[in-house]
């Protein structure tokens, strides 16, 4: 029988809540206010546009990651075996939920080990920054890339998240210099992850000075995570309190060109309410390396690997085509389209 710890518990319910609420953030995540300039005679051939690239020193087929979800429940366990065979079946980037349930009690490490499923893709270890303000350190970092075999670490940034837990972990003071430690230390990429409510300039800056290789901006505009305490909350008031930030956050296509404008040669990851390969592909012209999605990948996962992959499959297709319509043979080009703002 599997133990069922707080931490467990609460990764139960947070993807219990994301199957079957509704935590959708109260804003859009911005790239609705973009528009490709279609081309009618693009002058290529579709068969030989060419979304791949390489990240890390990892071929991709496409600029897909399938964005940081779940770990340390059982049944989270299936979720990411099937997420990792799709990935290695499609090549595309996976990163895993927070690792912190397996840090504090590793009978629980199980739930997020892959690798002997996916032993060829870019894999994403996951710990929050905060924890370094608590008891982690640069070993709790090795140890989380160790566990699952990565290629890099995710440190993840929740502020407002952790203000509505009960008992939160609120205490963001000095953590870009203990980020900073990791960056230098740390034998693999460092990647600097909001949660869904976007990364501005400012946070960017200060980051890119720490170190850090890339940046997932996880802007607003997707799931809301103060709409899941929402639905966790006990309390009538704690409730009310999280839902008073539905309409909170830096919108995703504003993120990333707040970063992208601070820092033009920083690594962008995109994620935020991203729900098909064409904002994949606004992602990309707006500054972005790779597009992250969560909910249509989690949705396809908790059905079989062959919905995952089918998933990907379809994510690629709309990227390829956008690509072919704008006069766009490769991800080079398609930094160069014409998007328009309306």
């Amino acid at each position: 029988m599997v133990k069922v710890t707080p931490i467990s518990k609460r990764k139960s319910d947070h993807i219990d809540i994301n199957l079957n609420q509704d935590v959708r953030s109260g804003l859009s995540n911005g790239l609705e206010r973009f528009r490709f300039t279609h081309e009618a005679l693009p002058e290529i051939n579709l068969d030989e546009v060419d979304p791949s690239l390489e990240v890390f020193n990892h071929h991709l087929s496409a600029p897909i990651l399938i964005s940081s979800m779940t770990g340390g429940a059982q049944e989270a366990a299936q979720i990411n075996q099937n997420l990792a065979i799709a990935a290695q079946n499609t090549k595309v980037a996976l990163g895993l939920g927070s690792q912190r349930a397996a840090i504090d009690d590793p009978s629980l490490a199980y739930t997020y080990q892959v690798r002997k499923y996916a032993p060829d893709i870019l894999l994403f270890a996951n710990l929050g920054a905060i924890q370094l303000n608590t008891s982690y350190s640069i070993d709790h970092c090795r140890k989380a890339v160790e566990m699952i075999e990565a290629d890099g670490l995710i440190l993840h940034l929740n502020p407002l998240q952790e203000a509505l837990q009960p008992h939160g972990n609120t205490n963001f003071a000095g953590l870009m210099n203990k980020i900073e430690t990791i960056c230098r230390i740390l034998p693999v990429p460092v990647i600097a992850k909001e949660v869904g409510w976007g990364i501005s300039r400012n946070t960017a800056v200060k980051l890119a000075n720490a170190g850090v290789a890339a940046i997932d901006v996880a802007g607003a505009g997707g799931t809301s995570w103060s709409q899941v305490e929402m639905y966790r909350a006990e309390d009538p008031d704690q409730a009310r309190l999280a839902s008073a930030f539905v309409n909170w956050g830096i919108p995703t296509a504003d993120s990333i060109q707040e970063v992208r404008q601070a820092l033009p040669d920083m690594t962008i990851f995109a994620s935020g309410g991203l729900r098909s390969g064409i904002e994949i592909a606004k992602c990309i012209a707006l500054g972005a390396t790779l597009g992250g999605m969560a909910s249509p990948f989690l949705k396809a996962a908790t059905v079989s690997v062959e919905k995952t992959i089918q998933e990907i499959t379809n994510t690629r297709k709309e990227i390829t085509i956008a690509m072919f319509v704008v006069s766009a043979v490769n991800l080079p080009m398609l930094t160069q389209a014409k998007l328009k703002k309306v």
